[in-house]
C-alpha cells in the first residue's frame, strides 16, 4: 500500500457531488455521482493513488458521501483520507462545533476514522484550533492539517497544540509557479524544517498552466476561470513556452511539467479528477523529477510575467 508519505500526489474531489454554494454543479458545472467516478477511483487505486482530499463544504457533504461509497469496495486501510473542518459552516449550537461536524463527515464517509482532518481557513485560529484537540482526543483523526494560513498563523497554532502534546503535520495552501508565497514568506522552508507535509493546491491554476489555453486560445469567455485568467495570457507567453518546451524532453504535457514543479519543490500537490485520464495524467507526472535548472528557468520566467494570482480568499497576512 502507499502511505501518505509515500504519495507524491493527492487526488481531489471538490467537483464531486451537487449541492450547495461549493458544489461540483456550482464551481465546475458538473453533475457528478459515484457511478460516474467509480473508474475514475479503480484506476487512482490501481496506480497508487491512493489519497484523496474532499470537505463537508464540496457540495454540503455530497463529495465526501461519494467517496465513502467508492471506498467501501476497499479495505479501509488501502484508502487515505483527507477532510476538512470549514468554518462558517459550523453549527453553532453545538457544544464543540468541530466534532459535530466531523461526526457527520464520518457517518458520511462510512469510516470511524479519517486520516488527516483539516481547518479549512483561517477565520478564527484562536478559537477553532483549541476545538481541534477534543476531536483528535477521540481518537477519530490521525493528523491535525491547517489550510490557508500564513506561516504566523501556522506558529500560532503551534503554540495553541503544544501544550496538549500535539503538533500540526500538514499545510494546504494554494502554491503553483503564479503564486509562490510560501516559498517567499518563508512558510514552505518552516514546515521542511518542522516535518510537516505541505500540500499545494492549485498548482495548475484552474488550467491556465495546462497548456491547453493561451491568448490565441482562451479559457471558456463567460467562466470565472476565463474572466481572471484570459487577461493574464499576453503576460505568460515565455513561461507557457517553456512548460512546452520542457514537456517536449519528458514526452509528457505542460501540466505535467507544473506538477513535477511543484513536486520538486518538496510539496504534495492536489489535483482535482473526474476522469480515467487526468488519473493517468497524474501518474505519469509523478514519475518525472526536473532538473535543479529547469526548475529555476521555470520560476524566473513566472517572476518575470509579474503575475500574482493570489485569492480573495486566502486571508493571509
Amino acid at each position: 500500500m502507499t502511505t501518505i508519505t509515500e504519495a507524491k500526489i493527492a487526488l481531489g474531489t471538490w467537483s464531486w457531488g451537487i449541492g450547495g454554494f461549493a458544489g461540483g454543479d456550482a464551481i465546475f458545472g458538473n453533475q457528478l455521482d459515484t457511478k460516474d467516478l467509480q473508474e475514475v477511483f479503480e484506476v487512482a487505486v490501481s496506480n497508487g493513488l491512493n489519497l484523496f482530499d474532499t470537505a463537508y463544504a464540496y457540495a454540503n457533504g455530497e463529495s465526501e458521501r461519494i467517496l465513502g461509497e467508492l471506498i467501501n469496495a476497499y479495505g479501509r486501510d488501502q484508502i487515505v483520507i483527507s477532510d476538512k473542518f470549514t468554518p462558517g459552516m459550523q453549527n453553532d449550537s453545538a457544544e464543540n462545533p468541530v466534532v459535530d461536524m466531523l461526526a457527520g463527515s464520518l457517518k458520511r464517509l462510512g469510516t470511524d476514522f479519517i486520516d488527516i482532518y483539516w481547518i479549512h481557513n483561517s477565520a478564527d485560529v484562536e478559537r477553532w484550533t483549541s476545538l481541534m484537540v477534543e476531536a483528535v482526543k477521540t481518537g477519530k483523526i490521525g493528523r491535525i492539517g491547517v489550510s490557508n494560513h500564513s506561516l504566523e498563523q501556522v506558529k500560532r497554532v503551534q503554540e495553541i497544540l503544544a501544550p496538549h502534546g500535539i503538533k500540526v503535520s500538514a499545510v494546504q495552501n494554494h502554491f503553483s509557479l503564479l503564486y509562490r508565497r510560501s516559498i517567499e514568506d518563508g512558510l514552505l522552508d518552516y514546515c521542511k524544517e518542522n516535518g510537516i507535509q505541505f500540500f499545494s493546491y492549485m498548482v495548475l491554476e484552474q488550467g491556465a498552466l495546462s497548456g491547453k489555453y493561451n491568448e490565441a486560445n482562451p479559457l471558456p469567455e463567460n467562466s470565472n476561470r476565463g474572466k481572471t485568467y484570459n487577461p493574464l495570457f499576453p503576460a505568460l507567453k515565455a513561461l507557457l513556452a517553456s512548460l512546452q518546451e520542457i514537456a517536449e524532453k519528458y514526452a509528457a504535457t505542460p501540466a505535467q511539467i507544473a506538477t513535477a514543479w511543484a513536486i520538486g519543490r518538496g510539496t504534495t500537490p492536489i489535483l482535482g479528477v473526474t476522469k480515467v485520464e487526468q488519473v493517468r495524467d497524474a501518474t505519469q507526472a509523478a514519475q518525472i523529477t526536473l532538473t535543479p535548472e529547469e526548475v529555476s528557468q521555470l520560476e524566473e520566467l513566472a517572476i518575470a510575467s509579474g503575475v500574482d494570482t493570489r485569492g480573495g480568499w486566502e486571508g493571509q497576512a
